[in-house]
């Protein structure tokens, strides 16, 4: 998990046409995933022989990345089980392997539902297509690549009319779309053509850690994914993926409680992690004296309002709570940074804060409690010899 200061490295796809598996890994590419690198990638997958194509395209004079798959040979229908041997018999990653599992796993469900059949026996006609298989474990491999740390999206288009699948002619959005996108914030749209795709869908539901407006965030780069068909609204058929760093100085932040009672707060460790893993900015559980005289706890979690959903179904998973109570506040923090200081028993990771003293350094605990046990000293005499410390500049790492 990154520590405090080490700014998480994000990315927010911006759907406002919507998304499907190529525009999604188009725009990987376009936001600085090497196709080179994608294409070993691709290779190492038992799928008979494919087309790949990578162009540039430029809707509404936006230049844009456009990725175009095809076979060579005729298609096969899939089932689940056929796609996962396929993962676990190649030699990509086994966290490639995991997500992209999860995300045809997800798509099987939906597809089932909707059918009213098992699992085990539905087909997956298009999505079990070489494109789409690429598709998903192209964009599994591009978040891995590129350092993403936590992937939220925009709030979703939801259009009207109807597709021609292999199962005939479909109400959009498609009904594996809508399972999906259970619980998933969407939007109408007065446009009769499919934006959001089941693989799309199935990709921000499976990878996605929530859903909302864009986070407090440093821009590093912004990619465009074209897609397919021209929209009837004269609007570019673009999704927008923006990538970036956490900003940790955020001035709105969500404040999230819940009082318990009936809980077994042995639990809080793993909650806490669990919770601060998941985007948190700070947990505290403080004991309190409820009503009838029953001693209970209050449970606060602060987070940046994009994170509020995911945080919120963990801790009604996680504890008794059957009710929470939320608001967004305003917060002034200081501006702060990473840093290294050499002391008498090496470099010990710090952190410089800006205040409106001047610039203080804070040691970080952790580090100091790993020098304070190896060599059987005071904590607090780590602590001094960090407070007087000099930073190492960056150039001279270099």
């Amino acid at each position: 998990m990154p520590t405090s200061t080490q700014p998480l490295k994000i990315a927010y796809t911006d759907c406002f046409s919507g998304i499907s598996g190529d525009m999604f890994l188009a725009a990987l590419l376009d936001a600085g995933l090497d196709e080179r690198l994608l294409r070993q990638e691709l290779a190492k997958l038992d799928i008979g022989p494919f087309d790949f194509s990578v162009t540039t395209t430029r809707p509404s004079g936006i230049k844009a990345t456009k990725v175009e798959i095809s076979a060579r040979a005729d298609q096969q229908f899939r089932n689940l089980a056929t796609i996962l041997d396929i993962l676990q018999a190649s030699d990509l990653s086994p966290i490639i392997i995991e997500r992209a599992g999860t995300v045809f796993r997800n798509l099987a469900c939906a597809e089932a539902k909707v059918h009213g059949q098992p699992v085990d026996t539905i087909h997956f006609h298009e999505v079990g297509a070489i494109d789409t298989i690429l598709d998903v474990v192209g964009v599994t491999f591009g978040l891995h690549h590129l350092g993403i740390g936590r992937l939220i999206s925009s709030p979703l288009p939801w259009v009207h009319g109807f597709v021609e699948c292999a199962h005939g002619r479909l109400p959009l959005p498609a009904p594996a779309v809508c399972e999906l996108l259970a619980g998933v914030p969407v939007y109408a749209v007065d446009l009769a053509q499919e934006l959001v795709t089941p693989t799309g869908a199935a990709l921000l539901t499976s990878l996605a850690q929530c859903f909302g407006p864009l986070p407090d965030m440093t821009i590093d780069v912004t990619g465009y994914g074209a897609g397919s068909q021209t929209l009837n609204n004269r609007q570019p058929n673009l999704l927008r993926l923006i990538i970036g760093q956490e900003r940790q100085s955020s001035q709105t932040v969500e404040i999230i409680e819940t009082h318990l009672d009936d809980w077994n707060s042995e639990g809080f460790p793993y909650l806490c992690d669990l919770l601060l893993r998941q985007g948190a900015l700070d947990v505290s559980l403080t004991p309190m004296l409820m009503k009838k005289g029953r001693p209970g706890q209050q449970l606060r979690v602060i987070c940046h309002p994009a994170h509020g959903m995911l945080l919120k179904q963990t801790i009604l998973s996680e504890t008794t709570a059957i009710g929470l109570r939320f608001r967004t506040e305003a917060r002034l923090t200081l501006e702060r940074e990473g840093v290294t200081v050499e002391t008498p028993w090496g470099e010990v990771v710090a952190k410089k804060v800006q205040t409106p003293a001047g610039t203080v350094i804070y040691p970080e605990y952790e580090a100091c409690r790993e020098i304070a046990e190896s060599a059987k000293i005071p904590l607090q005499q780590v602590y001094r010899e960090v407070y007087l410390g000099r930073e190492i500049k960056k150039e001279e790492k270099e």
